[in-house]
């Protein structure tokens, strides 16, 4: 699988396209993902539920409408952003979070 981008890692991570690594990325820290033709921004806050992740997500048209992902993840709990053949797997693991 091809990683695009990467969120969460020490509290969440994106990682930049190319081989699936890991980085670390603070609370509201911004990180840019890349899917080929879609491409866009994601955060995660930390909520009493758990991590809040928000992916906000586009075609690289100038007309595209953008779509934006919401999700609370709790210890295990993954979310993954594809468009074929890149993909980002946002993981969640305890106090701290990787992705894949």
């Amino acid at each position: 699988m091809t990683v695009a981008a990467a969120l969460i890692a020490a509290a969440l991570a994106l990682a930049a396209i190319g081989p699936a690594h890991t980085e670390g990325l603070k609370p509201l820290q911004g990180q840019v993902i890349d899917l080929g033709d879609v491409s866009g921004v994601a955060y995660y806050t930390v909520e009493r539920d758990g991590f809040r992740v928000v992916a906000t997500l586009a075609k690289k048209d100038q007309d595209a409408v953008p779509v934006r992902v919401v999700a609370v993840l709790a210890p295990g709990q993954s979310l993954t952003l594809s468009t074929p053949p890149n993909a980002v797997e946002i993981i969640r693991r305890a106090a701290t979070a990787a992705t894949n």
